[in-house]
């Protein structure tokens, strides 16, 4: 059985659920949750305001979770605005008012955690509440109509305008999402009834419940995940158990039912990541270097600050000329970038290192065909034009942990620097301090307690360095082989033979 074009894999057990997008039989996106730690985003709080700080114009928001959630002040809302201000334009007034002129320590107040709290940041979170349904974003504290960008046929656009015009006479915003393309106008209200019922869900539970409180949570991955990505194009929604299979059906009979049919259970007697290729993209998707068809290869670092991706030719040698060959390499390169950020997951600032090129528009090829190549990504890009070094500066909307931080951690042996000093450079470093020390040491002799690759470097290679050192602090010198300590510990125990 063979990997279907386009395809939603759903993998589920009790503790964990992973999500693949297939697109054209290629793994484009993958997700995971452990059902003890969920996605906080869209997640609707009652939270008390603990710290405002004026100088960072952001307050800390207690929502009842380990670290207080981040504030800013162009995310506070002010009562309801009209349709005619967006809340681009909204925010931007707000970021010009004082922080203290709108929020009081021991204020409770309603936020929706627009970030995930990432590596050492608590969520950040906004008042500027929104609800996603299938076809539609309600927006209850704006006055608003609008239409995803990513529907482009003018007409329709229209069409869904004039529709929700209708539908909306008294007060919120809704915005129609990309799934709303070609519904029916009784599909959109039967969607808008359905956001607004949630909405009087959460009114009462703010009402009823103490700060710090959850009003609201989002749904969790494996719903959610339908709901976002199902789209006429997908062919099928494939899952491997029996409770989740059953889940789908009734969530997808009540607010999807025209793609009910496209949902089933897995078949085969393999696990449904092998039997569809995606253990193997997501094992890929771990590692520092992929691969390019022609021979070349990425390398991608992700560190604190930025992600940088370095693209190399490898063993492509080309058959025209090095112009040739590095335009081509530079050209899959792209394609392979974008891919990879999608399936990693990595946002905020990146850099791409693409191999120089001579001509400008060679230059202008790369930056069309990544800009062009990027519009397959649901994520918001920025992107800036190939600077004088041949860098590519760009930003990717990051709203969860990269794949990379949800499913490893920093190794605990370099801690995660990826480098440890060599063995020579210990033996070394022994000798200096060793050196220093011996006139503190009252007793004849002195044991090194060191770990077994140091004790071997300094029994064999820097021998003749021992012994001279033991000459000249007039102590003999033991060796101690200890399989417990780390690479780089070493210590010393006077003794007297």
């Amino acid at each position: 059985m063979g990997a279907m074009p386009n395809a939603l894999v759903l993998n589920c057990s009790p503790h964990e659920v992973r999500v693949a997008l297939l697109e054209d039989g290629q793994v484009a996106e993958i997700y995971v949750e452990r059902r003890r730690d969920a996605s906080l985003v869209g997640n609707i709080y009652k939270g008390r305001v603990i710290r405002v700080l004026p100088g960072m114009q952001a307050a800390f928001v207690d929502i009842g979770l380990d670290r207080a959630a981040f504030l800013y002040v162009g995310d506070v809302a002010e009562p309801k605005r009209s349709s005619t201000s967006t809340l681009s334009e909204a925010r931007q007034d707000l970021a010009s008012r004082p922080i203290q002129s709108l929020l009081h320590e021991g204020q409770e107040l309603m936020v929706q955690v627009a970030k995930e709290p990432i590596s050492t940041k608590g969520a950040r979170v906004t008042t500027h509440v929104s609800i996603a349904g299938r076809h539609l974003v309600f927006m209850p504290t704006m006055e608003h109509i609008g239409v995803s960008r990513r529907i482009t046929d003018e007409e329709e656009r229209r069409r869904l305008r004039d529709i929700l015009e209708t539908l909306v006479p008294h007060g919120g915003g809704f915005v129609a999402r990309t799934a709303a393309e070609g519904r029916t106008p009784e599909e959109l209200q039967a969607d808008l009834e359905f956001l607004r019922q949630v909405w009087n869900d959460v009114l009462n539970r703010k009402e009823a419940l103490a700060a710090p409180a959850t009003l609201y949570e989002d749904l969790d991955l494996a719903l959610r995940s339908v709901r976002d990505l199902v789209t006429p194009e997908l062919e099928q929604i494939i899952v491997d158990d029996a409770e989740e299979h059953e889940r789908l059906t009734r969530f997808m009979r009540r607010f999807m039912p025209r793609y009910l049919d496209r949902v089933q259970r897995h078949a085969g007697s393999d696990a449904i990541f092998d039997t569809y290729g995606v253990e193997i993209e997501l094992n890929r998707a771990l590692g520092r270097k992929v691969w390019l068809r022609s021979g070349g290869y990425l390398i991608i670092d992700q560190t604190e600050a930025l992600t940088a991706v370095d693209v190399n030719t490898g063993r492509f040698v080309g058959r025209r000329n090095l112009e040739d060959t590095i335009l081509r390499t530079n050209i899959e390169a792209v394609n392979e970038i974008v891919s990879q950020l999608r399936l990693r997951n990595i946002g905020g600032i990146i850099i791409i290192d693409f191999i120089d090129m001579e001509q400008e528009q060679n230059r202008n090829r790369v930056y069309t065909a990544l800009a062009e190549a990027l519009q397959r990504d649901r994520s918001k890009t920025n992107i800036l034009k190939i600077s004088d070094l041949g860098l590519v500066e760009m930003t990717r909307k990051r709203v969860r942990e990269s794949l990379m931080r949800s499913l490893s951690e920093p190794c605990y042996y370099c801690e995660g620097s990826g480098f440890l000093k060599s063995e020579v450079t210990l033996a070394h470093e022994i000798y200096r301090e060793l050196a220093r020390e011996a006139g503190t040491m009252g007793l004849p002799a002195v044991r090194i307690g060191v770990h077994p690759r140091v004790a071997s470097t300094l029994l064999e290679g820097e021998r003749s360095m021992l012994e001279e050192l033991s000459a000249r602090i007039d102590k003999s010198i033991t060796v101690e082989a200890r399989p417990d300590f780390h690479l780089e510990r070493f210590e010393f125990t006077p003794f007297a033979p």
